[in-house]
C-alpha cells in the first residue's frame, strides 16, 4: 500500500439545526463556505455547516480533512481519501463490508493508537442501507477527548482523565473513502449525570453519524455514454 493518511481530526457532536446566521469563511480554508454550506476541496462533497457562529463556531481543513468545532459541545470531522490502484483492487475484490473493515484496521485504527495509546475497538456494525454500505465503528480513546479541558469549566475539575468514546462511519463514494467521526461529548462534559449503557451510547452515536452522512451532498454522476 502506498497511501499515507494524515492524522484524522477528532470529532464529537452533530448539531442538526440549520444555521440562523452566516458562517464567516476563514482565509486559510482549502475548501470554501458558500452561504451556510461547506464545499470540500475539489468539490467532492458539500454539507451544511454544523456549527453555530454565536457559539464560536469554527472551520479548519486540509486537502483531505475538515473539522467543525465550537466553544460549547461540537467537534466533528469528515475525512476523504482517493482510492489508489491497490485500494481499488481491494475494494473490488473484498466488497464494501470487508474492504471497509480492512481499511479501518489498517489505516484508521493505527492512527488512533499512535496518538492515543491504549485505544480499543468497542464494536463494529455494517449498515447496508447507508450510503450503499457503511461501516460503523465505536472506539475508546484514553486521554483522547476534545472536551477534557472544557469539562472542568462546565462541571468542576474531573478526578481523572476521561476515556473518550467515538463513533466512526466509513463508506466509499465516487472512488474515495470517507471517514466521518463523532465523539460522544456528554460522556465528558456531563460525566456526573450522563449515565448510559454502552448500547445506549452506541445508539446515540449511530443516529448522529447517519444524520451527518445524510446531509452530505455529492456531485451528480454524468449520464452513461451512448454506444
Amino acid at each position: 500500500m502506498n497511501v499515507r493518511l494524515p492524522a484524522l481530526a477528532v470529532a464529537a457532536l452533530w448539531l442538526p439545526a440549520l444555521l440562523s446566521a452566516q458562517i464567516a469563511e476563514p482565509a486559510s480554508l482549502y475548501g470554501k463556505v458558500d452561504g451556510q454550506t461547506y464545499v470540500a476541496p475539489g468539490g467532492f462533497y458539500k454539507i451544511p455547516v454544523p456549527v453555530l457562529p454565536e457559539f464560536g463556531g469554527e472551520i479548519h481543513d486540509t486537502e483531505n480533512v475538515v473539522t467543525f468545532d465550537d466553544e460549547v459541545s461540537t467537534h466533528i470531522s469528515i475525512a476523504n481519501f482517493p482510492l489508489d490502484m491497490s485500494l481499488k483492487w481491494e475494494f473490488e475484490t473484498r466488497g464494501p463490508r470487508d474492504f471497509l473493515a480492512f481499511f479501518y484496521a489498517n489505516y484508521v485504527l493505527p492512527d488512533f493508537q499512535t496518538r492515543y495509546p491504549g485505544t480499543t475497538t468497542e464494536g463494529v456494525l455494517f449498515l447496508p442501507g447507508v450510503r450503499d454500505g457503511a461501516l460503523l465503528v465505536f472506539v475508546q480513546l484514553p486521554g483522547g477527548s476534545f472536551f477534557e479541558a472544557k469539562s472542568s469549566v462546565l462541571e468542576g475539575a474531573a478526578p481523572a482523565p476521561a476515556v473518550a468514546k467515538r463513533g466512526n462511519l466509513l463508506f466509499v463514494r465516487d472512488g474515495r473513502v470517507f471517514v466521518l467521526s463523532s465523539e460522544l461529548a456528554e460522556r465528558v462534559t456531563q460525566r456526573s449525570v450522563f449515565q448510559k449503557t454502552p448500547a445506549q451510547e452506541n445508539e446515540i452515536l449511530r443516529h448522529r453519524l447517519i444524520e451527518l452522512a445524510s446531509r452530505m451532498q455529492f456531485p451528480a454522476k454524468p449520464p452513461p455514454k451512448k454506444p
